[in-house]
């Protein structure tokens, strides 16, 4: 084995060179080279179809470049999570993360697996993945990922379809990861708290920023700033030779010929100073009666939610948040009635003009140009100070050729000309469902500025803690006894209240007299928990002891100690977790004996 040692420290895993990769005459990767060693942390930032994903799939090994190639050191192991999931819809999820495991230590692995996927809230291991929800397979597949040893992690959009608390675990864990990560996401605290190093890739180049993406942000601040700068001294050098070569026509053949052709050379250095996106809302009136909803209340094979009361104002900015499959889709197919609720009633104001961008991906005919999908909703749309045209609103939202056919688009660029249309259609409340999924970082920032201008109601349903703080000024979570409750402000608030109800909780614990009407209980998926965590208890220490002798044998071998040691400290922490959490439940189990 051979590693190749850098002045860094770090140790070099992969390198990729000369790499090219066109799509539909579209330069994606421009002859890029790239090397990552075992200390990167890299995030990949870009417009959608820029080719963020095609450069993983190409360093993964799962696309072939047109020229060069990707070399991996000595006996680097690379694991991939692709954005598009592939996985066996007939297959149980532990049958297919284990498809591929080694037969020497599969019980051992097998244990692991079960432990990842626990800790990922997915607990039914016998349920096809044909019947698993979006949210559910993407667990899947993240398992296969973590669980498959690595030295590198290359991960496309792994935050998407997630909750936000399996977000927040799964940012822990790889802070943790002592390999190296490459990975595109839109997610930007995640970007941000994960990453020492940006890369951008722009027009098939990279730029490589040393720095998280706060910091990146702040360098590309800087370039802009000081290329504003030079922009300015290059006007007034222009302005000074211009009233100076504009003196008196006269004069002009005896000028000096030096001056003149200075001039004229300011003027060929001259950029096109870029125009600012102004952003501005279509606009359609909306009367004083929005939307209401009394007592709705959904259930199919058990209760979703319940008596559900709600006034929607006509500019509240309403996030809602809860855990995969607790009813937030249901409620917004609720609202624009594609769905019926079980009771309760939902109004409708007769100005309400309901724009719906849902989770699942309209349906594009391949065969129509950009422009043409946009004017065939509207060739332009009213705004507060004038009107946009389909291709206006095309360039804000950064289609660079708005003629190109959506069979060219990428699929994230198929998503926006999605939302582009249903903006198009001059909605005065707009319902979106997971709208940062599988859009870039970019396209994200224009789209957040649109809707603070917005100048309607907004109601969103997303994990994406970064555009919730940004849009929303109050948040409905639905909470495990199937009630919303509200929040005042964005998801960070939401969090800081949290914490603060959580402190207060702790302290009526700690006080000597406890009300009578609270009776501690455990939930029916608590009791669920409590009922197997002994034995994963069990499976886990003997995962250690087994660990902890094959670290024994191992010898010399660097690679397979150092991989020993990675499985033993995952092992360790989710065996500290899982005591905790026995720990957790069966005093509330007792406390419940007690009282009852």
């Amino acid at each position: 084995m051979c590693y190749n040692i850098l002045e860094s420290g770090g140790i070099m895993l992969l390198i990729a060179e000369n790499i090219q990769k066109t799509y539909s005459d579209k330069i994606l990767l421009d002859h890029i080279t790239l090397s990552i060693d075992q200390k990167d942390k890299i995030g990949i930032v870009g417009a959608n179809g820029c080719g963020k994903s095609t450069l993983l799939k190409i360093i993964s090994g799962k696309l072939e470049s047109e020229t060069g190639e990707v070399t991996l050191i000595g006996e680097t192991k690379v694991s991939y999570l692709p954005q598009e999931l592939d996985l066996d819809e007939d297959a149980y999820p532990l049958e297919w993360i284990m498809k591929d495991s080694n037969k020497k230590n599969q019980e051992y692995q097998e244990h692991e697996v079960k432990a990842l996927l626990t800790k990922l809230e997915l607990f039914d291991y016998h349920r096809k993945i044909a019947l698993l929800s979006g949210g559910e397979k993407k667990k899947v597949a993240l398992t296969k990922a973590l669980v498959t040893p690595s030295d590198m992690l290359i991960l496309d959009e792994p935050t998407n379809h997630l909750d936000s608390d399996i977000i927040l675990w799964l940012e822990k864990y790889l802070i943790k990861y002592t390999g190296a990560i490459l990975m595109v996401t839109h997610d930007r605290y995640f970007l941000d708290r994960i990453t020492n190093k940006i890369i951008e890739l722009n027009k098939g180049r990279l730029t490589t920023y040393e720095a998280n993406y706060s910091k990146y942000l702040s360098l590309k601040a800087s370039i802009a700033e000081q290329e504003l700068s030079k922009e300015r001294k290059l006007q007034a050098l222009i302005r000074k030779e211009y009233e100076w070569i504009s003196r008196g026509a006269m004069a002009r053949t005896s000028k000096d010929k030096k001056r003149i052709e200075k001039y004229e050379n300011l003027i060929s250095q001259k950029k096109v100073v870029e125009k600012k996106l102004v952003m501005e809302s279509a606009k359609t009136r909306l009367g004083k009666k929005t939307i209401e909803l009394v007592k709705v209340g959904k259930s199919y094979q058990e209760e979703i939610f319940k008596d559900f009361s709600f006034l929607l104002d006509r500019e509240d900015r309403v996030g809602i948040i809860g855990k995969n499959g607790s009813g937030k889709t249901t409620l917004l197919k609720i609202i624009v009635g594609e769905e019926i609720p079980d009771c309760g009633e939902v109004i409708i104001g007769e100005t309400v003009k309901i724009g719906y961008f849902s989770q699942n991906n309209e349906k594009l005919d391949d065969n129509v140009k950009a422009i043409d999908y946009i004017k065939d909703i509207a060739e332009m749309v009213k705004t507060k100070k004038g009107y946009i045209t389909a291709s206006q609103m095309l360039e804000n939202f950064l289609f660079e050729n708005p003629h190109s056919y959506i069979g060219n688009l990428s699929g994230g660029e198929k998503r926006r000309l999605s939302l582009l249309g249903i903006l198009m259609s001059a909605p005065n409340v707009l319902l979106l469902d997971e709208p940062t999924n599988d859009l870039d970082i970019t396209t994200l920032t224009i789209l957040e500025d649109y809707l603070e201008a917005f100048s309607g109601a907004i109601i969103v349903v997303s994990h994406d803690r970064y555009f919730l703080d940004r849009v929303v000024n109050r948040v409905f979570v639905l909470k495990e006894d199937k009630i919303f409750y509200q929040y005042l402000g964005g998801y960070s608030d939401y969090l800081n209240n949290v914490k603060e109800e959580e402190k207060k909780e702790e302290k009526k614990s700690f006080s000597p007299r406890e009300s009578k009407k609270e009776i501690p209980k455990l939930t029916y998926n608590e009791q669920k928990e409590l009922d197997t965590i002994e034995d994963h208890i069990t499976e886990l220490e003997y995962q250690m002891k087994d660990i902890d002798e094959l670290i024994q044998v191992s010898g010399n071998d660097y690679s397979k100690t150092k991989e020993l040691y990675i499985q033993r400290e995952l092992v360790e922490k989710t065996l500290n977790d899982k005591l905790e959490r026995w720990a957790y439940l069966t005093d509330i189990k007792e406390k419940s004996k007690r009282k009852s």
